[in-house]
């Protein structure tokens, strides 16, 4: 395949189906950038974020926390289609996606050195929406290269790496804050998540290719036509809408069960050192989520199933949501994490092939991929706004474990109705 078309059927290679496999170094860095990506993302959501708005309001701290992620969140919603639509229309000489994820690492940086000097919960809010437009447009552009450049076959195994670079980024983004935070405080915790976030995007890019888009095969820059791309019709593409929901309920779950880990253990637990109690935990997760991810990404590739991977993880997450419905003690926490982590770590591997077969069209993968990504962007919106519901009139973190699960319940019956999918 040339770089600019193929020769038997003139289609540019950004806009062709790839058909030849992915090298273990191309997946290497992927797995890298997605890791950093991550651990930008989830390091402050599980440490420093909390840790702020204790310190600048203890006694409505979750509140705070909830505004500050409510607002980044809904720019997320935005950032992730809207960059996705834009890298899908540019016809850089460095590529369609490259500039993008640069970009977007920079703007993310830029905001993490806000959040590091954040005197007011207003810069609090500046600052993580900055993060999370970043991210998430460095995420848009970053998803996109599993349909660009990775064939049906290698598609879970992939969709696997990514899985677990989200956990691994996310278990050492909790290693690497809580030792800064002991030795240095939040400014220079963030500034650290700022630096690996940027070596994890440039490595990237200079290292991988990134096809260009010619001219002449670029969209229509027709505003109505552009505000129409966003759409995609659930009954024209019923399979990407029920994907797209199961998806949505899947990251409902998890954010239900994961958001607020910190206080859980340090409110209900009442574990004498909730910050290293939550290190264990993310670290049983993320070992769990590895195997669960390369076990269900290998078998899932070689049977060419995606369904039952799913059902499979989402009544394991289910479970561990419901030990903790159940018993609100150190040891069931111990127990849940590794049980939630091989069921989220199953269904993300599968998840991508999944979602990628159901994609609309070539032209648009980055900016239904950004749709896609909604899903996981809306339960931050969705799940600040509730939590606070749920544990002052549903049973305090009975009811919100309670939520996860019937979450992650409701996306097995959700992806049954996905036909083009086995």
């Amino acid at each position: 395949m040339s770089s600019v078309t193929t020769a038997a059927t003139g289609v540019p290679e950004a806009l062709a189906e790839p058909v030849v496999r992915v090298r273990p170094g191309w997946m290497s860095l992927l797995f890298f950038a997605n890791i950093a990506l991550w651990l930008g993302v989830y390091a402050p959501i599980q440490v420093l974020l909390p840790k702020q708005a204790e310190l600048l309001d203890q006694v409505s701290k979750e509140s705070v926390l909830g505004l500050v992620m409510g607002f980044g969140a809904a720019v997320a919603l935005v950032a992730n289609p809207t960059i996705g639509l834009l890298s899908d229309r540019t016809c850089s000489r460095f590529g369609r996606r490259h500039p993008w994820t640069v970009g977007g690492a920079l703007v993310a940086a830029v905001g993490l050195v806000v959040l590091a000097f954040a005197p007011t919960v207003a810069v609090m809010i500046i600052g993580w929406c900055l993060v999370q437009g970043g991210l998430n447009g460095m995420l848009a552009a970053l998803m996109a290269a599993l349909p660009d450049r990775v064939p049906v076959q290698q598609l879970a195994v992939v969709g696997g790496l990514v899985g677990i670079a989200q956990m691994l980024g996310t278990v050492l983004g909790a290693v690497v804050v809580v030792v800064v935070l002991g030795i240095a405080g939040l400014p220079l915790a963030y500034s650290v998540c700022a630096g690996i976030v940027v070596i994890g995007a440039a490595l990237f890019v200079l290292w991988t290719p990134d096809a260009r888009l010619p001219v002449e095969f670029r969209p229509p820059w027709v505003l109505r036509q552009v505000l129409r791309d966003f759409w995609v019709s659930p009954r024209k593409y019923p399979d990407f809408a029920w994907a797209w929901s199961c998806h949505f309920m899947i990251n409902l779950g998890n954010a239900f069960g994961t958001l607020y880990l910190l206080f859980f253990l340090q409110d209900a637990v009442h574990y004498a050192d909730p910050e290293n109690g939550l290190l264990i935990m993310m670290g049983l997760y993320g070992v769990a989520l590895v195997g669960g991810a390369v076990l269900a990404g290998y078998f899932s590739d070689k049977s060419g199933r995606r369904k039952p991977y799913v059902l499979v993880a989402s009544g394991v997450m289910a479970l561990a949501a419901l030990l903790l419905v159940l018993w609100q003690s150190w040891p069931v926490a111990l127990a849940a994490s590794p049980l939630l982590g091989v069921g989220f770590g199953a269904y993300m591997a599968v998840a991508l092939a999944m979602l990628t077969q159901v994609l609309p069209a070539a032209q648009n993968r980055a900016k239904d991929f950004g749709i896609i990504n909604i899903a996981n962007s809306l339960p931050q919106v969705v799940a600040p706004l509730l939590t606070p519901l749920l544990l002052a009139h549903v049973g305090g973190y009975p009811g919100l474990f309670a939520a996860s699960a019937v979450a992650t319940l409701l996306a097995s019956v959700l992806v049954l109705r996905v036909k083009a999918v086995r």
